[in-house]
Order: C-alpha cells, then sequence, then structure tokens
C-alpha cells in the first residue's frame, strides 16, 4: 500500500530545474541538520522516518524545510535532548526577544 509520501512512479509533471535564493530560515535549518549530523545527534532515516510520519495533510501543505525542522525537532525529542516543555519556552524567549526588536 502506498503511502501519501510515497509519490515514486506517480505523474507529477515537469520538474523545473530553477535554481532559487534560500531564506534564511531555510539555509538555517539546513546547518542545524549538518551540524546535528556531524555530532551524532541526528541520522538520515530519523530525518526521513519522521518526515514520512507527518501526517497527509501536514506533508502536502509544508514546505521542503519546514517538514524538515519538523523532522528534526521530532528526532531531538525522540532522543531526548530536548523535550516539549523545554521547546516551548524556548520559543515563548524568540517570540519575545524578537517582538522586542527595533523594526527596520
Amino acid at each position: 500500500m502506498r503511502s501519501h509520501h510515497d509519490m515514486g512512479g506517480l505523474e507529477a509533471g515537469p520538474v523545473e530545474a530553477t535554481e532559487h535564493d534560500y531564506a534564511p530560515w531555510e539555509k538555517r535549518v539546513d546547518a542545524l541538520m549538518m551540524l546535528l549530523s556531524a555530532r551524532g545527534l541526528l541520522k538520515v532515516d530519523e530525518l526521513r522516518r519522521n518526515v514520512e510520519a507527518l501526517g497527509a495533510e501536514a506533508y502536502d501543505t509544508m514546505s521542503y524545510y519546514e517538514r524538515w525542522i519538523s523532522s528534526i525537532t521530532a528526532t531531538l525529542i525522540q532522543r531526548g535532548v530536548i523535550n516539549s516543555d523545554e521547546l516551548g519556552r524556548r520559543m515563548e524567549e524568540m517570540k519575545a526577544h524578537h517582538a522586542a526588536e527595533p523594526s527596520a
């Protein structure tokens, strides 16, 4: 049985082979994945498993790097590197920090 993420062999139309600039947050997600991999805290199989574990709606509506950051987060929680309470606190700290920054 084919899962929602398995598109192998399906008609998907032409692939646009265009280069584009990555947003700063996308570059950070890529760098984070590389650093965690280099330190043995993330394996490609874990990344893939947690991307594939996303529900069909989430998988279909998230961008490539949104799937990655979701998977990285899930992996770090599964490994006990962080917990959801700590993650929530840090996210609130970052929101408050960015809200206090002057607008450019």
